[in-house]
């Protein structure tokens, strides 16, 4: 690396630690709950600040989006734990309750949930109620590329999920999960 390369990231270190502080600063204004610094690149949070609440030490690469629908709860609605890293692109989207542990590695375009729509033939779509149940992925959880974890489902401590599943149904801790939907392979050693 020439000295205009090594110049040149420094100053884009610069200017990405600069814009990922001005972040914290602006949610943390509108209600988000950030305890401790977050690294945050070009995120979306468009509404219900006061439903998310993330530990310190967590990095939220670009395009993540949170999101938070209905009516405020006496608790958070997304719940990130410490030293946690979500991936390009993810979307994250409660209406109850979504919990991340801490120390989890997401992978990058997952679609994590805690709701779906009824499917009253009677009714369109989006005219139904939310159906909602809570979402929790425990801690040291890895999530690979492209995951869609749907409503109820727990993820136990340190298990890990393939690229491109959709988990369903709970998944035991320390278990591999990979699939459409999601099954256990093997457990980790």
């Amino acid at each position: 690396m020439n000295i205009i390369q090594f110049c040149f990231l420094k100053g884009k270190w610069l200017i990405d630690g600069l814009e990922s502080r001005w972040r914290n600063y602006y949610y943390r204004t509108l209600g988000v709950k950030l305890h401790g610094y977050v690294w945050m690149k070009e995120v979306d949070i468009p509404r219900n600040y006061s439903d998310i609440e993330i530990e310190a030490n967590c990095a939220l690469d670009r395009g993540v989006t949170l999101v938070c629908s209905g009516e405020s709860l006496p608790h958070s609605k997304i719940i990130i734990g410490a030293n946690s890293y979500i991936n390009r692109h993810t979307f994250i989207d409660a209406t109850e309750s979504i919990t991340i542990g801490k120390d989890c590695a997401i992978g990058p375009g997952c679609y994590i949930t805690d709701h779906d729509h009824g499917c009253d033939p009677s009714l369109p779509p989006l005219g139904q109620s939310m159906i909602s149940k809570p979402t929790t992925i425990g801690e040291y959880v890895w999530i690979g590329a492209n995951v869609t974890i749907l409503k109820g489902v727990t993820i136990g401590d340190r298990a890990i999920i393939g690229a491109g599943s959709v988990v369903t149904k709970d998944i035991p801790s320390g278990a591999i999960a990979v699939g459409v939907p999601a099954k256990v392979i093997k457990e980790r050693i």
